[in-house]
């Protein structure tokens, strides 16, 4: 077992070789080194914004591990004082199937989150240049993450922007993490629109649950989109924009806007790349659209961060070991003798 003690302090101080770990991890992906079925959807008729994800992957090469997220999201929770979302993170043994390991997951899920939308930001920009001004539309913790890893890219930022439905959010959060980090400007706008037209790469990290962007004259100046809550842009948009995800199929998927684009045009053809295109140089973005990166989050990224994970807290010593927790094991080892 590794507490979110245990695996926050496993990741602090290793945010750049988190980003190759993930930037790897799309790689052996797009070589088809990896499974990773469509993720799981548990609703509650009674609940109706509340959702439980499984999500079970995969991973070969020298990473070799299987396993499953289990993750929710609750957002009355907030009403409560707790976070929306918790996790764990199992991870399975490849030759036997055994688990052997249980990890807190929600912190590797922001994390992996946040570094694949760094990757993305590092390549997607590459042939325009560093962004001078950030655009965060959401304000929450993985708001905070992507932030952070963001800013183990070295960009010369000028200015951050903020815009969220609730300005006590959005000034806190421009407050506590963005001007606290680095004494950069930060901006907090009274609209959507007002930051998009400011922002040369905005975030999206909202809890929408259907299309509020609906504008594409909002994009005239061509940005670099992070859609990471993936339901933030009108099918509008997604048309008049360059579309890179992380996987075809499983973006295509739960009323994504992509998905809902996909309805609405009965075909797939506006989505240019894949990531993994973008990486091996396959796709070359263009630096005069806008680019919009959607990625759903696959399951095999929390393998490969949560392995990694185990591993270091395992070398402190900060791993918890429930001694008898596969019971009468013994009669099947001596039967394996004789």
């Amino acid at each position: 077992m590794v507490s979110g003690a245990a695996v926050h302090r496993s990741l602090e101080g290793r945010r750049a070789e988190v980003l190759d770990l993930v930037e790897d991890a799309y790689r052996l992906h797009g070589a088809g080194h990896t499974v990773n079925p469509p993720s799981y959807f548990l609703r509650f008729p009674d609940r109706p914004a509340s959702r439980i994800i499984a999500l079970p992957a995969s991973v070969g090469g020298d990473v070799g591990v299987d396993g499953i997220k289990w993750i929710s999201s609750f957002p009355t929770n907030v009403e409560l004082g707790i976070p929306r979302a918790s996790a764990m993170l199992v991870l399975n043994d490849r030759v036997t199937g055994y688990p052997f390991a249980c990890l807190e997951g929600s912190i590797i899920s922001a994390v992996r989150t946040a570094a694949s939308a760094a990757v993305a930001a590092r390549h997607l920009t590459a042939k325009r240049g560093a962004p001078r001004r950030i655009g965060f539309i959401g304000t929450g913790l993985i708001a905070r993450y992507i932030h952070t890893y963001l800013g183990e890219l070295g960009w010369p930022v000028e200015e951050f922007g903020v815009f969220d439905l609730n300005e006590e959010y959005a000034r806190s959060f421009a407050g506590q993490v963005l001007g606290a980090d680095t004494g950069t400007p930060v901006t907090v706008h009274s609209t959507a629109e007002e930051l998009i037209r400011s922002s040369d790469l905005v975030v999206l990290a909202t809890t929408a649950a259907a299309p509020h962007i609906t504008d594409p004259d909002w994009f005239s100046h061509h940005p670099v989109v992070l859609h990471v809550s993936l339901r933030d842009l009108s099918t509008a948009i997604v048309l008049d924009s360059v579309n890179v995800v992380d996987d075809v199929d499983h973006v295509l998927q739960a009323d994504t806007s992509v998905h809902l684009t996909e309805q609405q045009t009965g075909g797939r053809d506006f989505l240019h790349a894949t990531l993994n295109d973008v990486l091996t140089g396959e796709y070359t973005v263009p630096a005069d659209r806008t680019v919009v990166f959607s990625p759903f989050g696959l399951g095999l990224l929390d393998l490969v961060v949560g392995s990694n994970v185990h591993r270091w807290a395992r070398a402190a010593g900060e791993v918890t070991t429930v001694d008898g927790f596969f019971h009468d094991l013994d009669r099947h080892q001596s039967a394996g003798t004789r």
